[in-house]
């Protein structure tokens, strides 16, 4: 029997919260008492998304059997409770990838065994460094032969978007009907089975500003208010710098030299795009540096602003901006589960970056409908943690977005209006970066009217458009109830109903306690994916300030400006050849897409001043924002002053779930990692 592990704290959290889960937990995990099957017996394996039920989806055949498919293994690490708590607790001395190997990954015995038995029907692998990926390459017959499963062909409508954004296109993918199966003998080490569909199911998590409205500030028009119509959008890496603390340590010589940043993306970068902001756009000193590309599984195809190079512009340029003197390597994979996966373990398993950004993701939600479907997303899960769990013990730093729909993140890939959180920033084993709203005021104007209303955000706040729902209201001679419905955008925060709370949250103040104020009531239940779900809301425009308790794992753990009106400027070749096409030069961008590069910049200097790697945050950020002379600006205010849509501060609280700690000092920060030595 395997040792619990949290993949199978991930079937016990699942199967009671929904009942259908249950007897797939007991296909997948074995009885105590009970007799093991034979080693040859095929049982079920977790797999990734499964599309059968996703709303609209049309099978229209089987998947052509000579298809070429890339197929990733990953492996149970060994001793991975071990592992966990010493990554919870803080990593004190880092692994090379090969000790990880030996002591973590999988033995060469087992990696065999499954090698020679994939390849007697024909498909050739290769192993990660790590021990802990096997990516195997055959077609779509052979797998189905080699797994007991049958994959068909789909065909997925296309979703509509929000805040006026673009939507998930139309796919036609393949994906597989029943789970995949292995002999026992060598399912017994396999955490997930990854690539049985090419579904592209994550989203980036940039938003822009609204442009329906304009917007206009005393005092004459400078350059940046003409080109967005705002001055406070057009905001660079070295604002950023100076709004949190980070300059400082450019004045000692700390740039990032001598560091690699790691992007993980799913959209081809622009190539020269980078280097073109940083020198023509924002005129940073010209560094002996490299940006490099890993084209992971093949790569995602060539540049192109549908398929989202300007989430991977960004990333380059925010993180790089921030970190002059470090040099960058992009991994850019499908998007798909096993891209997904296979780049974070590639930056684990090269183990070049000291600090490794992702700024795409989906819901919680999306994954738990898989489990009515005949998929497992606790092997996904699980997968994600191995890779940060890896990279945490080798002193690699990871940050993820946590997203951008405030607390309804499921309303940016099912279209569903319940509570829920992004994935993978939900795992406790990276650092997941949320967003706020800077300071601004302006007043707007209607397109097509003389209406005009104020904004005003005085201080700092926790980014949620609910301040912007009834001046966009006034003007537009809309209900607000409909603008609310329509401009679901804030930083992505809560709680998961997959992770378990890490040992480094309990106990700060706000990590199981919540304010909240219910502008949108969850309504209109109905099935989605396979679950019962809420798909409408309830608007109530001057909701009480509620509060109530929770468990799981609470997101994000930092924040920084991530609001598109209060944005930063990004520059896209790609755009220019988009249809219609763009400018490759646009201020008022935002989202947390924004804040992980611009944290893993920050690390990468931070990494550079102390001449050493600082690791995973998360163990000690939370110990020192608990201590007197806090590092860290707790967004505490309560009610709709400063929330994510639902989420609000509490007061006298370390923790708030619409912007975790808050927002940082970067050079106390660092002050701070230097006295762990």
């Amino acid at each position: 029997m395997k040792a619990l592990s949290r993949k199978s704290r991930f079937l016990a959290v699942l199967a009671a919260g929904l009942a259908s889960a249950a007897t797939l937990a007991l296909a997948l995990a074995p009885v105590a008492g009970a007799s093991s099957p034979g080693p040859n017996t095929n049982v079920p394996v977790p797999s990734g998304f499964s599309v059968s039920s996703l709303p609209g989806a049309v099978a229209f055949g089987t998947t052509p059997a000579n298809t070429p498919e890339t197929v990733s293994f990953v492996l149970d690490e060994q001793d991975i409770s071990q592992l966990e708590y010493i990554v919870e607790h803080g990593v004190r001395n880092y692994l090379s990838v090969s000790q990880f190997a030996q002591i973590y990954g999988q033995s060469q015995y087992n990696i065999s065994h499954l090698q020679g038995y994939l390849s007697q029907f024909g498909i050739t692998t290769q192993v990660y460094p790590d021990g802990v990926d096997v990516v195997a390459s055959g077609t779509a017959g052979q797998f189905d032969s080699a797994l007991s499963t049958r994959q068909e062909q789909y065909r997925i409508p296309g979703r509509p978007g929000r805040s006026g954004d673009q939507g998930p296109p139309a796919q036609t993918v393949h994906g597989n009907l029943a789970p995949p199966e292995l002999p026992y003998r060598i399912a017994q080490y396999v955490a997930a089975i990854l690539g049985l569909t090419n579904y592209d199911a994550f989203s980036s998590n940039a938003v822009h500003m609204v442009t329906s409205v304009k917007a206009t500030v005393p005092g004459s028009e400078t350059a940046c208010e003409a080109l967005v119509g705002l001055p406070d959008a057009c905001n660079t890496p070295e604002n950023f710098a100076s709004d949190y603390g980070l300059t400082p340590l450019y004045r000692r010589g700390a740039v990032g030299d001598g560091q690699t940043i790691g992007i993980v993306t799913f959209a081809a970068l622009d190539v020269g795009a980078p280097q073109y902001f940083w020198q023509n756009v924002v005129g940073l000193p010209t560094f002996n540096r490299a940006v490099t590309v890993d084209n992971v599984d093949g790569g995602p195809g060539a540049p192109s602003a549908a398929a989202g190079s300007g989430e991977t512009d960004l990333d380059v340029e925010q993180a790089g901006g921030v970190a002059p003197g470090a040099n960058v390597v992009v991994y850019q994979a499908p998007g798909t589960d096993y891209g997904f996966i296979d780049s974070f373990l590639s930056a684990a398993s090269q183990d070049v970056a000291s600090t490794v950004s992702c700024g795409w993701g989906s819901s919680e939600t999306a994954l738990q409908s898989s489990v009515v479907t005949g998929s497992e997303p606790a092997g996904f899960q699980a997968a994600f943690d191995e890779s940060f769990l890896e990279m945490a013990v080798q002193g690699q730093s990871t940050f993820v977005a946590a997203g951008d729909a405030g607390a309804y993140t499921a309303t940016a890939d099912i279209g569903t209006t319940n509570l829920s959180v992004g994935t993978p920033a939900d795992s406790p084993f990276a650092t997941a970066a949320g967003g706020t709203t800077l300071p601004w005021s302006a007043t707007f104007t209607g397109a097509t009217s003389n209406l005009s209303a104020p904004v005003d955000v005085p201080a700092q706040r926790t980014w949620g458009w609910d301040y912007l729902w009834q001046p966009l209201a006034t003007v537009t001679g809309t209900p607000e109830a409909t603008v609310a419905e329509t401009a679901i955008a804030g930083g992505g925060g809560g709680f998961s109903t997959l992770e378990p709370a890490p040992s480094y949250q309990q106990g700060v103040p706000g990590t199981n306690f919540f304010s909240a104020v219910p502008y949108l009531t969850p309504t209109a239940y109905q099935k989605v994916d396979g679950l019962v779900l809420p798909t409408a809301w309830n608007f109530n425009g001057s909701p009480p300030v509620i509060h109530g308790f929770a468990s799981g794992r609470a997101l994000p753990d930092v924040s920084a400006n991530a609001d598109p009106e209060t944005g930063y400027l990004e520059y896209v070749p790609s755009n220019t050849t988009a249809s219609p096409p763009a400018p490759a030069l646009q201020g008022g961008w935002g989202g947390t897409s924004f804040v992980s590069p611009q944290l893993s910049g920050s690390t990468a200097v931070i990494d550079s001043l102390l001449g050493h790697r600082a690791g995973l945050w998360n163990p000690a950020i939370y110990s020192f924002a608990t201590q007197p002379g806090s590092p860290f600006t707790p967004l505490d205010q309560s009610g709709a002053g400063s929330d994510n849509l639902y989420y609000s501060g509490t007061p006298g609280t370390v923790y708030n779930p619409g912007s975790g700690l808050g927002y940082p000092n970067l050079s106390a920060l660092a002050a701070d990692f230097a006295g762990l030595g």
